[in-house]
């Protein structure tokens, strides 16, 4: 099974260039048989670009998980910080390798299923 993430085209783009090797979250899905996630480059690009194998899951006190991560992060401390504001866990998936699709797909060409793009994530059995 895949998970579709919505991440920030500027973020995106940081785990092309291999740049950003985590992706934070601040909830995680339940499923334990999520090999792959699959990415949706966020408005105003609105495109399913690529997927990755997850490597690992780093769960922890964000402050923790900053000390492990800040190297391949793709973000600021402080972007870090606010993003984790108040929250005693924070997660981290580690991304094994980028694959970047030769043609970006919309939504709908991914997954038919899906009418709009998830707030953070979702369960998808689209893509190849």
């Amino acid at each position: 099974m895949k998970v579709l993430l919505s991440i920030k085209p500027e973020f995106v783009k940081e785990i092309v260039l291999g740049k950003k090797k985590f992706e934070y979250r601040k909830s995680i899905f339940k499923r334990d048989d999520i090999s792959s996630i699959v990415v949706y480059a966020t408005k105003p690009y609105g495109k399913v670009v690529g997927e990755f194998e997850i490597e690992n899951i780093l769960i922890d006190k964000p402050e923790n998980i900053w000390k492990k991560t800040k190297d391949y992060s793709g973000i600021t401390k402080s972007y870090f910080n606010d993003y984790f504001q108040g929250r005693p866990t924070g997660f981290a998936i580690q991304i094994k390798e980028f694959k970047e699709y030769d043609i970006p797909l919309d939504l709908f060409e991914f997954d038919n299923t899906l009418k709009a793009a998830p707030q953070s994530f979702c369960y998808t059995s689209g893509g190849f």
